[in-house]
Parts: structure tokens; sequence; C-alpha cells
């Protein structure tokens, strides 16, 4: 006799907010997606941007169980504290973007170090952290089996990965993180960023030996051993795929 199939009943939402950011004294400006994750009773908050009004407007009378950042960038969680003390929720970020942190909230920490395949419950779906440092040293990606989903924060976004202020800090990490957790994941996941509208890693995954090779930096794609932005080689990329 065949179990009885349970249909999931999270939901997925998203807010998008508009603002100004400075870095290295130059301004950008940009659009910021949080997501909402949860049901009628329920929910957590990925990447509260900087207007809490709008989340928790979206939010409405549901239960704000945590506040989860993907990473410690300022515009990605100038609304973490206020939406998380409508509710008295936790707050989790990656210890390892805990200054960065601090460069918005100079009196509080968050109340949850959050550690790779920690696992979060909402509604009846759980969100698994995945590493995925890069961006950010403790950038992390949650991904929802049941919901077939990723939220990629800046890591991948829908025109490849994601950068600050025109930059990759770390590329060599941040495309080891893409090839060894993110595509690994099935193919029609769908990729929800902080930034932009969605895409799918089997959409992005046919780029990823022209970011190897170069083609994200305007190095010479003919060869895998040309420097990278931030001062590694192509070569020192570990990846653990497949079709090596």
């Amino acid at each position: 006799m065949f179990g009885k199939v349970v249909a999931v009943t999270a939901r997925i939402e998203r807010v998008v907010t508009e603002g100004v950011v400075t870095i290295d004294d130059a301004e950008y400006k940009v659009e910021n997606n949080t997501w909402i994750v949860g049901d009628d009773e329920e929910v957590i908050v990925i990447d509260p941007a900087r207007d809490a009004e709008a989340i928790l407007s979206s939010v409405g009378e549901r239960e704000v169980l945590a506040v989860i950042c993907t990473h410690g960038l300022p515009d990605h969680v100038g609304g973490a504290i206020e939406v998380a003390a409508r509710d008295e929720a936790v707050v989790a970020l990656n210890r390892k973007d805990r200054q960065l942190w601090r460069e918005t909230w100079q009196e509080t920490y968050p109340d949850i170090d959050m550690e790779d395949e920690g696992i979060f419950g909402v509604a009846d779906v759980e969100l698994e952290v995945i590493a995925t440092p890069g961006v950010t040293q403790g950038g992390v990606s949650l991904y929802v089996e049941a919901l077939g989903v990723v939220f990629t924060g800046k890591t991948l976004l829908a025109d490849g990965p994601g950068k600050v202020g025109g930059e990759y800090p770390a590329l060599a990490d941040q495309l080891t993180a893409i090839g060894e957790r993110l595509f690994t994941l099935p193919t029609d996941t769908r990729v929800l960023p902080a930034h932009g509208e969605e895409t799918t890693i089997g959409e992005q995954e046919p780029h990823f030996d022209n970011w190897l090779a170069g083609s994200l930096t305007g190095a010479e794609t003919t060869t895998a051993e040309g420097p990278l932005a931030d001062g590694t080689r192509v070569s020192g990329i570990k990846l653990n795929l497949d079709d090596e």
C-alpha cells in the first residue's frame, strides 16, 4: 500500500527594495531582494534589506521565526534588527561576517552563528545552510529541497557570480563554492539571489567553464593559467567535479 502524498504548504514571496550603497567613496544604486519563506502562520525572512516596514507589511500577521542573512554586507542586513524585534525572532549570520555586520549594527551581534550544513525549519520545509564564501568570507546559500530552490545571496546571480562594487573580492573561492556546492544541486533547482531575477542551476552551469577560463575578468579564454582579478590563478581553484 502506497503512502499518502502530503502537499507542501510553504511558499516563497519576494520583497524588492531600492537604495544607494557606498563602496570606496563611490555610490551605487541597487535593488535588493528579501525573500520570505513560510505558510499562513509562520515565516523565515532571508536577507532583510533596508526597508523593514515593507518587509513586515508583506509578512503581515504571521510570526517571524528567524531572520537569516546570507552575508553581512550593509544593504542586506539593514532591516534585520527591526524585522526580528517585532516577534523576538533570532538573527542568524555566519561568524566570519561579524565584522561586516558591525559596520551596520555596532552595538549588537547576531543570535546564531550559522555553520555549514546547519538546518532551519519553518512550516513544513527545511532550509539547509551551504557555505559559499567568496563575495564575503562568511557567505552562505540556503537550499530548500522540498521547494526545489536555493537562495544564493550574492554568490550566484542570474548574470553570473555576484560582485561588490564591480569587483570580485575572492573569485577563486567563489567559483570553487559555485562548482562544488551549487552546481551539484539538481539542474531544475531555482536560484533565488539577493539581486535581480531568478535563474536555475541548469541555466547557469553551461557558463562555468568560461568563468574558469577568465571570461569574468576579461582574461584570455584560451588558457586556464591567466591571472584573476583577486590575484589568484585559475589553476589554484580546486574543484571536485565529475568532468575533471
